[in-house]
């Protein structure tokens, strides 16, 4: 009887329930531990790998890949918006046949503005600025007006200078770019 006690002591000590606990807490956090071990090395070679490969050439340092060749002269029609969403800008052809590059972020958070035909202006959707054809504030919040491009005409074909958008107060004549 003494024994039969006694392995019933020893199985009940075996199955009782807070060592069941314990075992299934230390599997679980030992499979936690790996999997975290796992998710670090893989941090690790994705960021060994990204400080090997070559990175995005400064366009400060390569003047050549500044300019970007919107077109020939004979594609902006005269009092027209034409978007390069790609790069960023807007190119203006004004009535009088000069040419203006505006920058599509706007100037209060760095939203991409757009152009609304039928208002005639460009309206920013994150804050409801306005900006007229030339980029100068209708509507605030946007503390100033539109950055703009340098814009280069050689040969016929117009080309806006990436590498120096200029930062401005308001519109001046001497942005715009004319055809000799």
């Amino acid at each position: 009887m003494d024994d039969l006690i006694r392995m019933k002591h020893k199985i009940s000590r075996h199955i009782e329930p807070n060592n069941i606990e314990t075992t299934g807490r230390r599997k679980f956090l030992s499979r936690i531990w790996k999997i975290l071990g796992l998710v670090a090395l893989a941090e690790l070679a994705f960021f060994t790998i990204s400080m090997l490969r070559p990175g995005r050439k400064n366009l400060k340092d390569h003047p050549e890949l500044n300019f970007k060749v919107a077109g020939n002269i004979e594609d902006f029609p005269i009092n027209s918006v034409t978007a390069d969403r790609v790069n960023k800008f807007f190119l203006i052809r004004s009535e009088d046949g000069g040419f203006l590059a505006l920058s599509l972020i706007c100037s209060h958070l760095g939203c991409s503005v757009l152009w609304d035909k039928t208002r005639n202006q460009f309206v920013c959707p994150c804050h409801s600025s306005a900006f007229d054809r030339v980029g100068n504030v209708i509507n605030s919040p946007a503390p100033r007006a539109l950055d703009y491009f340098p814009v280069l005409i050689e040969g016929g074909k117009i080309k806006v200078d990436l590498g120096q958008k200029k930062s401005r107060k308001k519109f001046e004549n001497n942005q715009v770019t004319y055809a000799i």
